[in-house]
């Protein structure tokens, strides 16, 4: 799977100009952003809640619909435990860190000041356990050689507005990945978004 996940990823990186080629209104062909992440792991285990950076970008096919590409990172997080005698606690690093690399269509009302949307993507999901810094961290599972990586899909929806070419974006979704069954986790984003 991840040795066609390259390659699927590159002929879609290819396609896409041919598609945005197409006219759109002005100042309204593309669109990039940034955000902060809520991912809320819960299953398979306890559910665990992760905060994150991403980014993503967006070309118009037409101004009601776009093709979108994003990648999320979240970091690790510490859990509390509390023990029988109900005094003693210790701090433990879960060392657990998620990639999301998602893909697809973006379906909106229009190209005004304030949308709505909906979207359908497909993508992976990449679960590494280290004890590596963030940076380090982060580059460990781009490369997607340690960890798991499971094919994900992720239906969601959300709301953006602008004013003039700089505006927020806030989205809610089911982040979807199959490893021996579905399973479902929720994940929101919210940060600003520019179109040019």
């Amino acid at each position: 799977m991840k040795h066609y996940l390259g390659l699927i990823l590159t002929v879609l990186f290819f396609a896409t100009p041919a598609l945005v080629a197409q006219e759109t209104g002005p100042a309204d062909h593309a669109e990039v952003g940034i955000f902060a992440e809520y991912f809320r792991f819960g299953d398979p285990g306890p559910t665990s809640n992760y905060i994150g950076l991403g980014g993503r970008a967006a070309f118009n096919v037409r101004p009601s619909v776009q093709i979108e590409g994003e990648m999320g990172y979240d970091f690790e997080r510490n859990y509390t435990s509390t023990f029988s005698n109900g005094v003693t606690t210790a701090t433990v690093q879960s060392r657990l860190r998620t990639l999301h690399g998602l893909f697809g269509p973006k379906f909106q009302t229009g190209s005004g000041p304030f949308r709505v949307f909906v979207t359908g993507k497909v993508g992976f999901e990449n679960f590494t356990m280290t004890n590596q810094g963030a940076p380090t961290g982060f580059q460990t599972a781009v490369g997607l050689a340690s960890g798991a990586t499971y094919f994900s899909v992720y239906p969601g929806g959300g709301i953006e507005a602008f004013a003039g070419p700089i505006g927020v974006r806030a989205e809610i979704g089911d982040n979807i990945f199959f490893n021996n069954g579905v399973h479902n986790n929720m994940r929101v984003t919210f940060g600003p978004q520019f179109r040019f």
